[in-house]
């Protein structure tokens, strides 16, 4: 039986990711009671994140390394990257934020540091926790703007986004948000006009001890390990939510000033992926069972525009090792793809969009023992177990560019054509034809040869992981859910992969958590503000 009223708060926030914490904290900060409703434990795909942070314009740490940055070069860089995703004034905004956006996060317990990583990675180790995390100092984007490194890592061993949530978490608990866990959301509630007024959901909040246990480990171990083994995270899956269907209850909450939509994406929704990407298949999904796009469905049911649907970032990092930055990216025909520096989702737009998903990395002996030398000491423990794939399994080798050609299945005369246009540009001081840096550009003239296999495709020794990028439109100033006339939907907020945001178009390390934070604060304070809690001078959204 339906228990109505029998919960109610200011502020409900739905999803406690990164988005959902930093909407909280900021809600409570207003003055607002806030409720937290996650269908698990909390977490979501911020907590089995990297975490990192992109962030410039003259950060204390990058202050501390030695880096030269400032606001116009970051919105310069990201303008480039992103396009026109969001408005001109709300990517400055996010800009000039930037530095205050970590200083704000470290008084929330989030430790950073100004350690600079001194080579090129998509991910770096336990030395280092600021780096380059996009493709700053690739071609034509250096033209455009100075090139920084903005990836501010959180300080913890290994990948750090289950610290950065914990840090989050424990600040808006200590601010009275109250969260409940292992709680579905079932459907918005709404009033005559449109408005939203609460949410309706399913929860374990009442079932035997033993079931919430199951539920709660069934939903850890199928976000990590199983992120990794899809088929262990969809037999825990299967079982947590045969717990709800025995054990769940419904329950309304009443949502007093508004409702924050902040549940993540939907890459664990394999029919909405075909639906809307369907060139992108074979890659891991980044993220929990949980991005399924439960929030977004929430918001369209109750009359909320799309945007951004078919844009899911395809990861194909090709560092560590950074030796590998010197080979030749190579399709099926021989012909280059894209320069080597790119950012790894950008070379897996590349496979992915033009070239069938196929690729093939060609590097010599000589790139291959110094990659072979440098690899563990660049490396977290999982990208030394995919460079050792690449290294052992991952690659044919040959004497000679033909015979390394006929044995990957790549067409020869295409691979030596390709090559010699790589060398006379280099012999001739020329700009590199797709546009590589020239402290990346070596020489492919030790054999025996070899073509890496960096094809898209489900490979557990050499994943491709992907993290879907659209979700709900929301005013760029209030971060409030708009109906499809672009009119906003009273009571309704979105925030992280729920919503439309910086990242939306294309994605760098770092950018979609630092949206989170940017888009969660927004939607938490502004979701606070209704009904004249605060007086809107103070909104620095």
């Amino acid at each position: 039986m339906t228990q109505r009223a029998a919960e109610a708060a200011d502020v409900v926030v739905v999803g406690f990711g990164a988005a959902g914490a930093c909407a909280a904290i900021e809600a409570a900060d207003a003055g607002a009671d806030v409720l937290v409703v996650d269908r698990f434990s909390g977490g979501g795909a911020s907590a089995v994140s990297g975490g990192v942070v992109y962030a410039g314009g003259g950060t204390a740490q990058q202050r501390a390394a030695g880096v030269d940055d400032s606001v116009e070069a970051m919105y310069d860089y990201l303008r480039l990257e992103v396009g026109e995703v969001v408005a001109e004034r709300t990517l400055r905004r996010f800009c000039a934020q930037s530095a205050d956006m970590i200083t704000w996060l470290e008084g929330n317990g989030v430790p950073f540091e100004g350690s600079l990583c001194p080579y090129k990675t998509s991910y770096p180790n336990d030395d280092y926790y600021l780096y380059y995390s996009g493709s700053e100092a690739a071609g034509g984007f250096r033209d455009v703007a100075k090139p920084a490194p903005r990836g501010h890592r959180a300080k913890g061993p290994g990948t750090s986004g289950k610290l950065l949530f914990a840090r989050l978490a424990e600040a808006a608990r200590r601010r009275g948000v109250r969260v409940l866990p292992q709680t579905a959301a079932q459907e918005l509630i709404t009033d005559e006009t449109g408005a939203v007024t609460g949410v309706r959901v399913r929860t374990l909040r009442d079932a035997p001890a033993w079931a919430r246990t199951a539920h709660r480990l069934f939903g850890k171990y199928a976000a990590k390990p199983g992120l990794y083994v899809p088929a262990m995270r969809k037999a825990l899956h299967r079982r947590a939510v045969r717990l709800e269907r025995r054990y769940a209850r419904d329950l309304e909450i009443t949502a007093r000033r508004g409702v924050v939509l902040s549940a993540g994406g939907f890459i664990a929704n394999r029919d909405l992926v075909r639906e809307h990407a369907p060139a992108y298949r074979g890659g891991l999904a980044l993220g929990t069972s949980a991005d399924d796009g439960s929030g977004m469905r929430l918001g369209v049911e109750a009359g909320a525009a799309t945007g951004e649907l078919d844009r899911i970032s395809a990861w194909r990092f090709i560092t560590p090792p950074s030796a590998f930055l010197g080979g030749v990216l190579v399709d099926a025909h021989g012909t280059r793809i894209i320069d080597e520096s790119r950012y790894g989702a950008a070379v897996g737009e590349a496979l992915v969009t033009r070239h069938g998903g196929r690729g093939w990395l060609l590097v010599d002996d000589a790139i291959v023992r110094e990659a072979r030398r440098t690899a563990r000491g660049q490396s977290q423990w999982f990208q030394w177990l995919q460079a050792l794939y690449l290294l052992r399994r991952g690659r044919v080798t040959g004497k000679s560019l033909a015979e390394v050609a006929r044995r990957a299945g790549v067409d020869a005369d295409g691979l030596a054509a390709t090559v010699e246009a790589y060398h006379a540009a280099a012999r001739a001081g020329d700009d590199d034809p797709a546009g590589k840096p020239a402290e990346f550009v070596r020489p492919l003239t030790t054999p025996p040869y070899s073509l890496v296999d960096v094809s898209v495709k489900p490979n557990l020794g050499y994943p491709c992981p992907m993290l879907t990028l659209g979700g709900l439109v929301v005013d760029e100033d209030t971060g409030q859910v708009r109906d499809g006339n672009g009119v906003p939907i009273g009571g309704l907020y979105a925030a992280g992969r729920s919503a439309v945001g910086i990242c939306s178009r294309a994605y760098v390390s770092g950018l979609s958590l630092a949206d989170c934070v940017f888009s969660g604060r927004r939607a938490g304070q502004n979701s606070a503000l209704a009904h004249g809690n605060l007086d809107k001078n103070e909104n620095v959204f």
